[in-house]
């Protein structure tokens, strides 16, 4: 209210939660964290939760042990990368793209392609 008792603005809970915490939101729809390339594979940011890249992706990562990317990267490769590296866990094959300040931050990722029995 202004001098005059006149309104000027109105601010809300919600108003003050989201300058606080940031804006909530249920879209998972969209991942800033995966980016699909024109080969198929996938670049996925080191920060990336695990248990998020299996249902966006429909992949089975292990979820029982790291929770990121990163932290799965470096429990099976036993010791942090001095540079690019390549792995495979399960089905999926990993290439190491970008290394920060000992962290993996960013990681190109896809499927093995299994082939149908008959």
């Amino acid at each position: 209210m202004d001098e005059y008792g006149d309104v000027e603005g109105l601010v809300t809970l919600e108003d003050i939660r989201e300058e606080i915490v940031g804006e909530l939101t249920t879209d998972v729809s969209e991942d800033d964290e995966i980016h699909q390339q024109d080969d198929g594979s996938h670049v996925i940011e080191g920060t990336a939760n695990i248990r998020e890249i299996n249902k966006m992706l429909g992949w089975e990562l292990p979820t029982d042990g790291p929770k990121t990317l990163n932290g799965l990267i470096l429990e099976h490769l036993e010791a942090f990368p001095e540079g690019p590296a390549c792995l495979q866990i399960g089905n999926t094959r990993m290439e190491i793209l970008e290394i920060r300040d000992n962290l993996i931050t960013s990681a190109r990722c896809w499927q093995k392609l299994r082939l149908a029995r008959r």
